[in-house]
């Protein structure tokens, strides 16, 4: 069945059309214009905001599930908590675990991508800086020798997939060129790298900087760091955590401003006490704890993911003075293009998957639609 959206406000790769409409026949989107519709249709749905469905490239769970035992009911579950707050196309990101735990996992989740579940699979690890860890076990964590390299990169079995890694560790940077030479997108993170070292990690491949300022050394204005390789260096994209803990409001105005909004990518790192009650969690084999809507591990201080849907992180975002073009696009477009998948979801264009998300003039999800078909939102 065909079905008619129009908006008062259309987000498309070039701006906006206000107002505009999309035709939905099937899973695609089959036409995009200004204005209104050319004729009158039976299955007209009308909102205020009409955005792609927003692709969230890091988070571990949601719904009191999580993605890190690769077990089908679980990643449902927490991609049904994500997919009621407009996120169609969500990355499975796992934690640091033993090699033998993540390869098998890997492969669990890789079917559920085949399967269009999942949109990709995130190895947060084993490959991190002990000194930078975070919510990590320490006692888990490795060099990227090739062999492990390869090892994960065969059990995700072709789909797509990204590695957060520290460069500076023996082999880094050999495992960064691996990592792209086997299809892979690499990130930097929980790293303790200086400029150098990360400029250099950057010329072998590096593409995404893992949730920006948590997990590295602060920007310093002798000692730029991992910060101010990844912020100057144009084809790098910038994870943010815009939930008001993870990055001050004024850090994110600031980057936004020194990069474009082209390059920043929000992300959730939601675990699974994400949609919620405060209690008791887990983060892989790490206890944690959630106080007031903030996730910190049990026995310490460090933050240990977030609580956040990628809507909320829109609406702050546009709060604290980003557009929602740049704001939508971020939560879309940006992280699309970091993984390779812009062909098939993170814009409104013909051809496309019709993953759509409808918001009220405050930017509240109305209703999502995936694939062509609507989902619950309640």
């Amino acid at each position: 069945m065909t079905i008619l959206l129009r908006a008062a406000h259309v987000v498309v790769p070039g701006g906006l059309l206000e107002p505009g409409w999309v035709e939905v026949d099937g899973r695609r989107i089959c036409a995009v214009d200004v204005g209104g519709p050319p004729q009158a249709a039976a299955a007209l749905v009308e909102t205020d905001w009409l955005a792609p469905g927003f692709v969230d490239m890091h988070g571990h769970g949601g719904g009191g599930s999580a993605f890190q035992a690769g077990e089908r009911d679980e990643v449902l579950q927490a991609r049904r908590l994500h997919l009621a707050h407009g996120t169609t196309t969500t990355v499975a990101s796992l934690v640091t675990a033993p090699l033998a735990e993540l390869a098998r996992t890997c492969s669990a989740l890789a079917e559920m991508v085949r399967d269009g579940i999942l949109g990709g699979i995130h190895l947060e690890g084993p490959f991190l800086s002990s000194a930078r860890s975070g919510a990590h076990d320490r006692a888990l964590l490795r060099p990227p020798e090739l062999q492990a390299v390869r090892r994960l990169a065969r059990a995700c079995r072709g789909v797509p997939f990204m590695v957060t890694l520290a460069p500076e560790l023996p082999g880094g940077l050999d495992a960064i060129a691996e990592i792209v030479d086997l299809g892979g997108t690499v990130a930097v993170g929980h790293t303790d790298a200086d400029y150098a070292v990360t400029c250099r990690a950057i010329a072998s491949g590096a593409r995404v900087a893992t949730h920006l300022f948590n997990g590295m050394p602060p920007l310093h204005h002798r000692r730029p760091g991992p910060v101010g390789a990844l912020l100057e260096a144009d084809g790098v994209v910038i994870e943010l955590i815009n939930d008001g803990v993870h990055v001050h409001p004024a850090i994110v105005r600031c980057v936004a401003g020194a990069v474009g909004t082209g390059r920043v990518a929000l992300v959730t790192d939601a675990i699974a006490a994400a949609g919620m009650d405060d209690g008791e969690y887990r983060l892989g084999p790490v206890a944690v704890r959630v106080t007031a809507g903030v996730a910190r591990v049990a026995d310490g201080d460090s933050l240990a993911g977030s609580t956040l849907t990628m809507d909320a992180a829109v609406r702050n975002a546009v709060t604290l003075g980003l557009s929602p073009l740049a704001a939508f696009h971020a939560a879309s477009l940006t992280p699309a293009r970091a993984l390779g998948i812009a062909d098939r979801v993170g814009r409104i264009e013909v051809g496309l998957d019709a993953d759509l998300v409808l918001l009220d003039d405050r930017l509240a999800v109305q209703r999502v639609m995936a694939k062509g078909a609507w989902v619950a939102t309640s």
